[in-house]
């Protein structure tokens, strides 16, 4: 595994977590939120080396894994991320109270015809929960959404 770099930035609304993982689908990538605590996983697709003489090899693509402690409580359940151009973003929306904090598994669902994916649990400034399901009519294909959502 390789050691996960990220940039984190802290709102009056929101921790939000920036990491580049290249090379990974979004279905490689699981984000685990536990109150205070983020883990980012994305598992290693095949590897290429053996499928030419390589005279050089500087990087991997995946698997990356980085466990990091929050600056605050978030509650995981109201957690937006996406992974576009080989990097993951996560949204964590602040615990209004403390005890109101939700742990969560994040996984990513694929864009329709790119290698980006999304898992949308809040929108708006205001930090207002959206259901998966009302989300996935407006912005993806009816295919998608019969098949369902994997949280």
């Amino acid at each position: 595994m390789e050691y996960l770099q990220i940039r984190g930035y802290d709102t009056d609304r929101l921790i939000v977590v920036a990491a580049p993982m290249p090379g990974l689908e979004p279905t490689d990538i699981v984000v685990e939120v536990r109150i205070d605590t983020l883990i980012i996983r994305g598992e290693a697709r095949g590897h290429y080396e053996n499928a030419r003489a390589l005279w050089i090899d500087e990087w991997h693509a995946g698997g990356y894994y980085r466990e990091l402690r929050l600056p605050h409580h978030v509650d995981g359940t109201l957690a937006n991320a996406t992974y576009g151009n080989g990097v993951l973003v996560v949204a964590l929306p602040k615990a209004a109270t403390s005890g109101t904090e939700e742990p969560a598994e994040i996984r990513l669902t694929p864009l329709p015809d790119s290698t980006r994916g999304e898992r949308v649990g809040h929108f708006s400034r205001a930090i207002l929960p959206t259901t998966t399901d009302s989300h996935l009519r407006k912005h993806l294909s009816p295919s998608v959404v019969a098949g369902g959502y994997q949280r």
